[in-house]
């Protein structure tokens, strides 16, 4: 039996009658006739006993629909499936973030997905360094990365949704609070905070003193923007930071200013391009591109 088969078979049991059964289906009643008739003949059994406008079904058309009922019930299933995943509902999304977009950003994309899909979605989200993220990436053990640091591997599709650059950030009071915009030499002269210089923080920041002229005095390395912003904080001195970081770390005790020329760098979402993303992971991407613009205005 086909599926058109099987639909036909379980209206006239559940309607009685080959009337009422076309009724249901929104057939004609000749057509369900010819469908029923040829049903019995393919398979060689007497489904049903016509008596007086009524069809009753037999012991073997009873047993047959049992069968038949949990065929249907399984079309059901599909079908519900499909409506769910259409919304990106009980799918699961395993999503990676450089540190300074897993502060704010990204955590405001993880919530913004949950509130618009319906069911159980899960959507967890993990602060990873570079190398961590490219390889879970390419080893399927995440499926979307927001990542302030392009990748030329062949293997991930990456996609630019929003923009870092580089501010400084100071104790609140220190003089550097009295302007409005800093120049390179009106940070780089204060005693310095500064990322090791095999982070690519530091990378990037060497290469900036360098382009600027300018020689970083610094008196303290760390390894992560929060602990360099809460080294500012305490008067340990003044650190350059991307401006995510600043932002969310921002507090009575820490305030901070833009960097006049300072570097505008480009945040990525990465995915591997051997699948296609999900419905659920196409927009988790819209809303971390969403979020990155809301955190910059805020």
């Amino acid at each position: 039996m086909n599926l058109r088969q099987i639909e036909v078979f379980r209206a006239v049991m559940l309607a009685g009658s080959v009337t009422d059964a076309a009724r249901l289906l929104h057939v004609s009643q000749p057509g369900i006739s010819r469908m029923l008739a040829h049903i019995e003949l393919q398979l060689g059994l007497r489904l049903f006993e016509r008596m007086k406008g009524r069809l009753l079904p037999t012991p073997e058309a009873q047993a047959l629909y049992a069968e038949v009922s949990e065929v249907y019930g399984g079309i059901r299933r599909v079908s519900e499936r499909a409506e769910e995943l259409k919304s990106g509902a009980r799918l699961s999304l395993r999503v990676l973030a450089s540190p300074s977009t897993a502060l704010v950003a990204v955590p405001r994309a993880v919530a913004a997905a949950g509130k618009r899909i319906s069911g159980g979605q899960d959507l967890p989200r993990d602060a990873a360094d570079a190398r961590e993220m490219l390889s879970r990436l390419t080893s399927c053990e995440a499926d979307v990365a927001i990542s302030t640091i392009p990748t030329d591997n062949a293997l991930l599709a990456s996609k630019q949704i929003g923009h870092w650059r580089l501010v400084c950030v100071f104790p609140t009071g220190h003089a550097l609070a009295a302007k409005r915009l800093l120049r390179p030499r009106d940070v780089l002269n204060e005693r310095l905070v500064s990322f090791s210089r095999d982070t690519p923080q530091g990378r990037i920041i060497a290469d900036w003193c360098a382009s600027s002229g300018v020689e970083a005095a610094s008196s303290v390395e760390v390894r992560s923007g929060q602990m360099a912003c809460a080294l500012a904080a305490c008067g340990a001195g003044v650190a350059i930071v991307d401006d995510l970081t600043a932002r969310a770390c921002r507090t009575d005790d820490l305030d901070f200013r833009p960097i006049v020329g300072s570097p505008s760098l480009d945040i990525f979402a990465l995915t591997h391009q051997g699948f296609a993303p999900s419905v659920l992971g196409k927009r988790m991407v819209e809303l971390a591109a969403a979020s990155l613009k809301q955190v910059v205005r805020d």
